[in-house]
């Protein structure tokens, strides 16, 4: 194993070692991660908005919410896992997911408003 492999995280043994520890700080992907969920949950509200807008009276409008931030939890999955697998700091975009899918489950109950 080189001195290169070892620094980077390429040698598995030390990607492992690296998941025990979780003592990772990373303030650049802190702030994409927070970027990320900040934009997904402003298209959320804005979604929220023309929703409010609208009458409150449309199915489909009202789904949008909770969808935006159902694919924007999964893409933060997805990110987290390209990082997981390029040795970065993974924990960080597996908790950005977590909130948006919490967020998603609390918008859930818009759909309900439309049937009266």
């Amino acid at each position: 194993m080189t001195d290169s492999e070892r620094t980077h995280g390429t040698d598995p043994a030390s990607m492992s070692t690296r998941d025990v520890e979780k003592r990772w700080r990373d303030p650049a992907a802190l702030r994409r991660a927070a970027l990320y969920v900040v934009s997904a949950v402003g298209l959320a509200a804005i979604a929220l908005a023309v929703f409010l807008a609208t009458g409150a009276s449309n199915v489909v409008v009202a789904a949008i919410v909770p969808g935006v931030c159902l694919v924007g939890a999964i893409g933060a999955l997805v990110i987290g896992y390209r990082s997981y697998r390029h040795g970065g700091t993974w924990p960080i975009w597996q908790g950005a997911a977590w909130f948006l899918f919490a967020s998603m489950l609390v918008s859930l109950s818009l759909p309900t408003l439309t049937v009266r």
